[in-house]
């Protein structure tokens, strides 16, 4: 070793999302994937949760590049975020992962501020004295890469998210003997492994088997086919139109990440269209059930999806009724359960069949189980192990396999976000934490949102609100008008007028106990007298408002 590697994560470390890593070497920064986190139920009215990038931005005239592993959200989705801090710095990744990052970037005026740089299998690139090799892997999207990484203090292999299919449908799978020969007769310096699936003991369904299991539903289908998935799954989506093809189907789209997807991936030769599809579904002729397949956004049960909005019977132009068919052709990620089951109640309700992972083979997870993930690791060979994408516990039991399979237990570690490490000749260290914290997107808001207002957000939401109107004389302190008293989702006004009048009170006393023209002491005896009063008569504790205002 002639140098050091330290890799900061700033992302994807004890969580499942929001992946992103800065690599720093004596000569260059690199950064690996620049992706969000989609919120949970918590985090109320929040659009997406990006990393925090301060630290990165620290060295901006020192970053040579983006490297991006594959296309998915939660590896390239915070790029609109990141670029506006960066000038010139070229974004590296296959032309899919690519032509998804160039939309996205252009919907937000974005595009001029980073040059978008197309990478190969078997071509390295060379940034500073790092140089990439880029590995073809099976996952659930087209054209995702591994990386081999040649560093000073060796060659490092940073998996990406991967599984092993010995018989992929189409396209290349995951070669482990490119792997083993990267790493060489020593083994790899460092392996940095997907944990997403360590807890499944045994390998996954194959895309094949998904292909036959859509076949036979398809055939057997007498009525209407509803297809949701993830829109960026563009395999599955050419199973869908082959299936239809196969029996003289239209397919109808809904949703616009599918339609921009669908577009792009058959401009790019990606995705062979099927004879009759229909992108915007106002131009569907009519047609009788059996012959439509409708492919829609929705898979996570999310509101305002197509899916959503035809089960509720809010879709201007698609519906749903006894006799459909729906598959519901992907995972539910972890914070939508709730709403998917919701939704999957809602199909049974209206009298359709539904089709989804727990009980039939219509989704193959794109990660590797705990057999695949050995089989890397006896591959790969590591020195040094360093568990990534996956929550606490899936880091601790990817650890625990790494050690099993023959890597020491004092070179297996467990880093989280915001934990910078070194490799060097003396050896692995820690070194001190950086700011990693979770930055939240409200609308235009970037990091404005924070865990005080997310308390009051749900304070509002399970105790309501309470506003004190009332306008005083400014030099007698007299009142003018009110004080008036509204309640929103607090208590029903005429239900509880009386209480409301003895909030009234509370209010005159505030007054008369406060000196005139102290106006910050009013509103403050206003709310602490309100709040004591609802907390003892109804025991509840909503957000008092005193809007005072002296003339």
């Amino acid at each position: 070793m002639n140098g050091h590697l330290t890799i900061t994560p700033l992302g994807g470390f004890g969580q499942i999302g929001m992946n992103c890593m800065l690599w720093s070497t004596p000569n260059a920064r690199v950064i690996v994937d620049c992706g969000l986190m989609f919120p949970t139920d918590y985090h109320l009215g929040v659009d997406v949760i990006i990393p925090h990038f301060a630290y990165a931005t620290e060295f901006k005239d020192e970053i040579k590049g983006i490297v991006l592993t594959h296309g998915h959200e939660d590896h390239i989705g915070a790029l609109p975020w990141l670029v506006p801090h960066l000038s010139n710095v070229p974004i590296y990744g296959s032309s899919f992962t690519l032509a998804l990052v160039e939309h996205k970037l252009r919907e937000r005026n974005l595009l001029d501020r980073c040059p978008l740089v197309e990478v190969f299998p078997g071509k390295p690139l060379p940034l500073g004295d790092m140089r990439f090799h880029f590995f073809p892997v099976c996952h659930s999207i087209i054209e995702g890469y591994a990386l081999g990484i040649e560093t000073p203090i060796g060659r490092v292999i940073h998996t990406g998210d991967f599984k092993i299919d010995p018989d992929p449908l189409d396209g290349p799978g995951t070669d482990l003997e490119m792997f083993s020969n990267f790493a060489g007769k020593q083994g790899a310096t460092l392996l940095l492994s997907d944990s997403t699936n360590i807890e499944r003991e045994n390998r996954s369904i194959n895309e094949r088997d998904v292909l036959e299991a859509l076949k036979h539903i398809f055939a057997e289908s007498e009525g209407r086919i509803i297809v949701t998935l993830f829109s960026s799954h563009i395999q599955r989506i050419q199973e869908v139109f082959d299936c239809a093809d196969a029996t003289g189907r239209s397919v109808i789209v809904s949703g616009r990440s599918l339609m921009n997807n669908i577009e792009m991936s058959s401009r790019l030769g990606k995705l062979r269209l099927a004879k009759k599809v229909y992108l915007d579904d106002s131009q569907a002729p009519p047609m009788p059930d059996y012959e439509q397949v409708l492919l829609v956004t929705g898979s996570q049960g999310e509101p305002l999806s197509a899916l959503s909005r035809i089960v509720n019977g809010q879709h201007r132009r698609l519906s749903i009724h006894a006799g459909d068919v729906v598959i519901m052709s992907s995972r539910v990620i972890p914070g939508n359960v709730m709403a998917v089951n919701t939704l999957v109640n809602n199909i049974y309700r209206v009298g359709a069949d539904i089709y989804f992972d727990k009980d039939y083979p219509v989704h193959a997870s794109g990660h590797a189980p705990k057999p695949d993930l050995e089989a890397m690791l006896q591959a790969v060979r590591p020195q040094y192990f360093v568990p990534v994408h996956g929550e606490y516990r899936h880091l601790v039991k990817h650890r625990r396999l790494a050690i099993a399979t023959g890597v020491s237990a004092d070179n297996a570690h467990i880093i989280e976000n915001g934990m910078p490490f070194t490799i060097n000749a003396s050896g692995f260290h820690r070194e001190p934490r950086v700011p990693a914290h979770q930055v939240m997107v409200d609308g235009k808001g970037v990091g404005d949102v924070g865990q005080a207002v997310l308390k009051e957000r749900h304070i509002l939401g399970g105790e309501g609100l309470v506003v004190v109107v009332m306008v005083l004389d400014e030099a007698t302190w007299s009142i003018l008008h009110g004080p008036q008293i509204f309640s929103k989702g607090f208590v029903f006004e005429q239900q509880f007028s009386h209480v409301l009048d003895d909030a009234k009170c509370l209010v005159l006393d505030a007054i008369e106990g406060t000196p005139a023209g102290e106006m910050d002491k009013l509103c403050d005896r206003i709310r602490i007298d309100l709040r004591r009063f609802f907390r003892k008569i109804l025991d509840r504790d909503p957000i008092i408002v005193p809007v005072v205002t002296a003339v």
